[in-house]
């Protein structure tokens, strides 16, 4: 006789949470098949739909709604008591999952999350990129790493790298043919990378320089949505691109692509791995806070807050 088991009650909660069964698959590793077999023996088993479905959407039913405001403290206090449980191991084990942004994801993976997986061969690592920012908590991640003045407030942050900056940069062809900008409002005359954000809008190339900010809407032959595209498009001298530092430093130390306007592009926040206060944390969870913190002292960072669970600070 079939009995609801914790997974089924997870894949509600993914489903409620994406208003998707192909996004809450992919969040529990699940097929999508299984995903909709899940939730369809356990909407007979209780006799009601929780769902209601069409080709283009998922909602709650009302009886679904009612049934996830009960079933998720609960679930969360079960978790609670799981987490409890394995804290008491010696040896990590289990998954971790982390929401970040691309860039963050590629200046963390080496020095944080390669070398927590050779200490702690048993744990899985999730990391799950972004351009949106997320509610760690409610999307079911451990962790989440973005730019300090991102951090929710009530939550732990570690600092993980220097402040950060943006770059404005172009190829030696396409500087040679088209001259170079002096001042932001120079890109009006310029071909430039357009960029388009997670909510779909057009990002517009923010620039700041003793007291004055200019926001310029750049016009351009192509609109990209991932910096890795952005990147090849200006490598072959397409026109100006604008991007996060550290993904086009290799390229500027390389002379493949030069900065401009470089004095209008302060410093900004740096990264932070930040997460819930938990009296009871995994193993698995308390080794990579661990690991982090080593991180921050080798390269001399300064904790935004302690492990006492003070909120962190923006800076």
């Amino acid at each position: 006789m079939y009995q609801p088991g914790l997974n089924d009650l997870d894949a509600v909660l993914a489903v409620a949470r994406r208003s998707s069964f192909r996004g809450a698959a992919l969040d529990l590793g699940m097929s999508t098949t299984a995903m909709s077999s899940a939730i369809a023996k356990l909407e007979a088993h209780l006799g009601v739909r929780l769902f209601n479905r069409t080709t283009r959407s998922v909602s709650l039913t009302d009886a679904g709604r009612a049934f996830v405001e009960q079933v998720a403290p609960g679930l969360e206090d079960i978790r609670g008591a799981m987490d409890a449980a394995r804290s008491q191991q010696a040896k990590p084990s289990g998954m971790l999952r982390i929401n970040t942004f691309a860039t963050a994801a590629r200046e963390i993976l080496a020095p944080l999350v390669l070398e927590y997986l050779r200490r702690h061969p048993d744990v899985h690592v999730d990391v799950v990129t972004e351009g949106r920012l997320v509610d760690v908590v409610a999307e079911g991640f451990d962790f989440g790493v973005r730019m300090a003045n991102l951090v929710p407030t009530d939550m732990i942050a570690i600092p993980l790298g220097e402040p950060q900056r943006h770059a404005i940069v172009a190829s030696p062809a396409y500087l040679k043919k088209h001259g170079r900008p002096r001042v932001p409002s120079d890109l009006f005359r310029h071909r430039c990378i357009r960029v388009r954000l997670p909510n779909g809008s057009l990002f517009r190339w923010e620039f700041r320089k003793r007291g004055q900010t200019a926001l310029i809407d750049v016009t351009g032959p192509i609109t990209l949505d991932e910096a890795s595209l952005s990147r090849i498009a200006v490598l072959e001298g397409i026109g100006l691109g604008f991007f996060m530092e550290p993904d086009v430093r290799g390229d500027i130390e390389a002379g493949r692509l030069v900065r401009v306007l470089e004095d209008w592009t302060p410093e900004l926040a740096r990264l932070c791995l930040y997460y819930p206060g938990r009296r009871n944390s995994s193993a698995a969870h308390t080794a990579f806070v661990a690991l982090a913190r080593e991180v921050a002292v080798a390269r001399k960072f300064i904790p935004l807050c302690d492990e006492g669970g003070a909120p962190a600070r923006r800076t």
